[in-house]
């Protein structure tokens, strides 16, 4: 493995930590769901570095299939989001209500 391991554990925990503050901090969906998205994104360089790291490829094979999640998320969440748009005429996360 080119780069140490102690290298990818930190990109990945950095790239999760960036996640969650986006999550948590921003009050648009759209930006909610790409919070989402970076932290599924430092999963699968977690995952691969690991991979790399115990020369173990299952760990590559799990990556195709979170990329796999994360495109099936991005699909249903927008699609939802336009939805809960056209009905309320908002973007802020405290007005959705409508999906109880």
């Amino acid at each position: 493995m080119i780069v140490p391991f102690g290298h990818v554990l930190i990109l990945a925990g950095l790239l999760f930590l960036m996640g969650i503050v986006c999550v948590v901090a921003r009050r648009s969906l759209i930006m909610i769901l790409l919070g989402v998205e970076i932290m599924l994104n430092a999963v699968a360089i977690l995952f691969v570095g690991s991979s790399l790291l115990w020369q173990h490829l299952e760990g590559q094979a799990i990556v195709l299939f979170v990329f796999a999640i994360a495109g099936a998320e991005v699909s249903i969440g927008l699609a939802l989001i336009v939805w809960a748009y056209r009905r309320t005429g908002s973007m802020d996360p405290s007005d959705y209500n409508l999906l109880k």
